[in-house]
């Protein structure tokens, strides 16, 4: 490390460059090689050539623009670290807590998302490198202002002006996944091949759980990402494990024989055979709103949701269905990966046919879970079986946009409600 900032050379004379897609790919596999738990993120990037930009950028919709240039002079193996560092924007969610960062400090303008895209690098760069992606020379790292590494992007906007080194980097620009400013470069949110909220959930999902999954391959910082990278469990949870057990000790519920293991009883009946008692995890339903009140984030919360649910029941996935329910009921589709559930709906709400879907399924469910923000009629009589109500919280934003007056009604008493934060 030299302490030095680098300046991308002229690009004078590179008009006439392809792009070496051979070389970036390659670039990109060997990236995948070093880092495997990157693995579904980095191929989640769909690739823009671009020569306006200055080396590589993402946008907050996963697309990822390229300098021919800048892969042309780059080594494979430094391209590779880009790939990383440009995909940890994104993964770490630069683009949202740049947006809220600005708005609750009123920085905005060029010279203040410069600072936020210097300070989401020090984030990355301090633990990245190393390992087979060697650390470039000039990289901007936290030890150039003399600050320690393992700090967040905020706490590095709070403890330096960074004016410093503004100056030498006005040239940096990692896109609207660094910093939530739109390039005007950039596909937009409309443009060919960009990522639905929905979608870029299930992908931190997905590199998040593979962390966890196998701690000892990853640095402390991509740890301590996978731990917080979505909200804490939630109360809820508890009131759903609670649910599930109570559906699971009630009578008969989750009860079935089988003559696998003989009942003790066998004994006091010579020469017959009877099957002992088995409890089995109960069958949970979930009944997710997709009316169009309900954003792609609440979405997104919801699949994961869906996923803490499956772990609820041990992992059982055939024990969980989802249905996706507006003002009508599609089909209650079994559980494979959170993440793969495509989620139809967008006109009103109408809970009351998602229940009576779910109650029509064959096993019939022993807990319905329904995932909503509540602006729906509810069932007049209580269903057979355990209910619990998540509500998405809507401190953020009236509950109805088009009237803010309007009050939903409450969930009704039969229900476990809690507020999914």
């Amino acid at each position: 490390m030299t302490g030095t900032t680098r300046r991308p050379p002229s690009r004078l004379g590179t008009r006439e460059l392809h792009l070496d897609t051979e070389k970036l790919l390659a670039a990109r596999l060997h990236a995948v090689k070093v880092r495997p738990y990157l693995a579904g993120a980095l191929f989640a990037l769909h690739v823009v050539e671009d020569r306006s930009v200055p080396t590589m950028a993402v946008d907050m919709h996963w697309r990822c623009y390229v300098s021919p240039g800048f892969v042309a002079r780059t080594p494979l193996d430094e391209l590779a670290g880009v790939w990383v560092h440009e995909v940890s924007h994104l993964l770490r969610d630069h683009h949202g807590r740049g947006e809220r960062y600005a708005r609750e400090h009123g920085e905005f303008g060029p010279g203040e998302r410069l600072r936020r895209n210097i300070a989401a690098d020090f984030e990355i760069n301090d633990d990245i490198y190393g390992d087979g992606l060697p650390l470039p020379t000039g990289a901007v790292v936290p030890s150039l202002l003399g600050l320690p590494d393992a700090l967040l992007m905020e706490e590095y906007l709070r403890r330096a002006p960074m004016s410093g080194l503004a100056a030498d980097l006005a040239w940096l620009d990692c896109g609207s996944g660094a910093d939530g400013h739109e390039r005007p470069w950039e596909l937009g949110p409309d443009g060919a091949h960009g990522l639905s909220r929905q979608q870029r959930d299930a992908i931190r999902f997905r590199v998040a759980e593979g962390i966890r999954g196998r701690p000892g391959d990853a640095p402390e910082g991509w740890r301590r990402w996978a731990d917080q990278a979505f909200h804490p469990p939630q109360p809820w949870r508890q009131l759903l494990g609670a649910a599930v057990r109570s559906a699971a000790g009630g009578a008969g519920g989750g009860d079935d024989h089988s003559y696998r293991r003989p009942s003790r009883r066998s004994a006091a009946v010579p020469g017959v055979v009877l099957p002992s008692l088995r409890r089995t995890p109960p069958r949970v339903c979930v009944v997710i709103d997709t009316s169009g009140s309900v954003s792609d984030a609440e979405l997104g919360s919801a699949l994961l949701e869906v996923a803490a649910i499956s772990r609820a029941v041990g992992g059982r996935r055939d024990l969980v269905s989802v249905l996706s329910c507006d003002a009508a009921a599609g089909v209650a589709v079994p559980l494979c990966r959170a993440e793969n559930i495509e989620l139809i709906g967008g006109g009103g709400t109408d809970l009351r046919a998602g229940f009576a879907r779910a109650l029509r399924s064959r096993p019939r469910p022993d807990v319905i879970v329904a995932l909503t923000d509540g602006q729906t009629p509810w069932p007049s009589a209580p269903p057979p079986c355990r209910t619990v109500v998540g509500l998405f919280s809507r401190s953020a934003r009236p509950v109805n946009e088009e009237n803010p007056a309007y009050v939903p009604k409450p969930a009704p008493s039969w229900a476990r409600v809690v507020t999914i934060c």
